[in-house]
């Protein structure tokens, strides 16, 4: 069988936009065991823990480089009443979650719980407010109790709480999905709301509140334009106003229907590729939301976070379906990755990404067995570390002259390769993705203004798609060194297998 050649021109001293490190971000919502039984285990568990955050979870994130991290939802934070989740915990009084298993919980993971989970993980925390059934005040003081020094009533409250100093949260999300469970509005509506919680979230000292105001589900482009004509006026002379500073957008990679997803683990090559091309979809969202932006914003002030994204398959026979736990196999770590290469396309809007979700459910970068105790880190989690370099990087054109092999799936077209590259601190990382599941590929690295020395590689794959980490086999994808990578006269020429993500790295000469 003889491999598809791919060239790829880089011109190493060319850098583009800069990667923020934020779409590199994660998402932990009160939902089945991601934070109960996932990040949180409590004091008085066997699990080595800090105040009840589980210690081997915050190690394992840590190891990422994890920029920030969102909470307390999702569906959950529009039912949320922060004032429930301070104070003493035998104080605290307990919810139902109705939108996640209709479960009872207590509360003992609030407000100083998370800020401490974020200070273990070394994350920006992001804090998504109740705007479906809470009030404007209820967020203004929740800004004020976390943010504010000095004295004032939501200051008190927080000495009064244990917490002398003030913690500094930039990143505020004014509500969630108010097109669904967030309140069912029209964009109108909600931008009217926006416009009303964005004015009352007060930068409080040198606190400067980033809001992102919460945007459109896939492709409701009039969403998107609805809440930019709330901004200001249509034009050059663009002047954002100072109410929101980003939009959100959420898309899921779902290649079944809404009520059969599709199976984690049991799928065959046709699933396969009908998932690489739903995944490969989130290209065209972010292209034209932006250029719905950039008719309102063309100086690119305003950001968009895809602040939601990821996997989301049937949940695993036997669990909760509220839960919304699933397996994760190296099908899932090739869909990360070339939303991570299309992310890197769109360094010059796209600011924050937050995958969905962080333990134990939907595709998750840890899976915790509640029997054992066991963790397991999932070969999404891999990606992430793999790619992790690209954080804060200038973001390095890829340039494929030839094009990439390209697979027909049900009349869509899929290409099978794909790249991206970045340059920090003379440092450069590429990172390449072979979608195929039988055909194998050579990359030919053409490197111009510069060349690569003490160059590295790893790869990251398995003898399946559908193959898995277990508790009883935690190994079983995980990332090597890559030994099929030459020199050639013109750069670098790396060999891809069926079915694998490989990044090389090099310091530039």
């Amino acid at each position: 069988m003889t491999d598809q050649v791919v060239t790829a021109i880089i011109n190493l001293d060319v850098p583009g936009p800069v990667i923020n490190r934020h779409l590199y971000g994660h998402f932990a919502e009160h939902l089945g065991r991601c934070v109960y039984g996932g990040f949180y285990v409590g004091e008085d568990s066997d699990i080595p823990n800090e105040g009840g955050i589980r210690l081997d979870v915050v190690e394992a994130l840590r190891a990422l480089n994890i920029p920030n991290l969102r909470w307390p939802g999702g569906c959950f934070a529009d039912e949320y009443h922060w004032m429930d989740g301070v104070g003493p915990k035998d104080r605290r009084p307990a919810m139902v979650n109705t939108h996640w298993g209709n479960v009872e919980e207590n509360n003992h993971f609030g407000t100083h719980e998370f800020m401490a989970l974020c200070e273990l993980l070394g994350a920006e925390p992001y804090i998504s407010g109740n705007v479906g059934s809470g009030t404007v005040r209820e967020m203004s003081d929740w800004v004020e109790y976390i943010t504010r020094e000095g004295d004032s009533p939501m200051v008190r409250l927080r000495k009064a709480n244990g917490r002398e100093e003030p913690w500094r949260v930039r990143f505020w999300g004014l509500g969630n999905e108010a097109w669904g469970c967030g309140g069912h509005m029209s964009a109108e509506q909600y931008a009217a709301e926006a416009r009303r919680f964005g004015t009352y979230c007060r930068d409080h000292g040198d606190n400067k509140l980033y809001r992102i105001a919460a945007g459109a589900n896939s492709d409701d482009y009039t969403w998107t334009e609805t809440l930019m004509k709330q901004l200001g006026d249509l034009g050059c002379a663009y002047r954002p106003a100072a109410f929101m500073q980003a939009l959100s957008l959420h898309y899921y990679t779902i290649p079944g229907t809404w009520e059969d997803k599709g199976d984690a683990t049991v799928f065959d090559a046709d699933d396969h590729y009908r998932t690489m091309v739903k995944a490969a979809h989130v290209e065209e969202l972010i292209a034209r939301h932006s250029s719905i932006m950039d008719c309102y914003d063309p100086g690119k002030n305003v950001g968009l976070a895809l602040d939601e994204w990821g996997t989301w398959w049937n949940v695993e026979p036997g669990t909760n379906p509220g839960f919304l736990y699933q397996q994760n196999t190296l099908r899932d770590a090739l869909v990360a990755s070339v939303h991570f290469d299309i992310f890197h396309r769109h360094a010059d809007r796209l600011v924050m990404a937050n995958i969905a979700q962080t333990v134990n459910v939907l595709q998750a970068m840890i899976l915790t067995d509640p029997d054992s105790g066991a963790l397991v880190l999932t070969p999404t989690y891999h990606v992430f570390e793999m790619n992790k370099g690209h954080q804060d990087a200038a973001s390095l054109r890829v340039d494929l002259p030839g094009g990439v092999p390209v697979r027909e799936v049900d009349s869509a077209p899929l290409a099978t390769v794909s790249m991206s590259a970045s340059r920090k601190d003379g440092r450069v990382l590429i990172s390449l993705s072979n979608l195929d599941t039988a055909e194998t590929a050579d990359v030919e690295l053409d490197l111009r203004g510069g060349a690569l020395t003490e160059v590295s590689s790893r790869i990251l794959t398995s003898g399946r798609p559908q193959d898995h980490n277990t508790p009883e086999a935690p190994g079983t994808i995980a990332p090597r060194v890559h030994e099929r990578v030459t020199a050639t006269a013109s750069g670098l020429r790396v060999h891809l297998p069926a079915h694998s993500f490989v990044t090389v790295e090099g310091r530039t000469a």
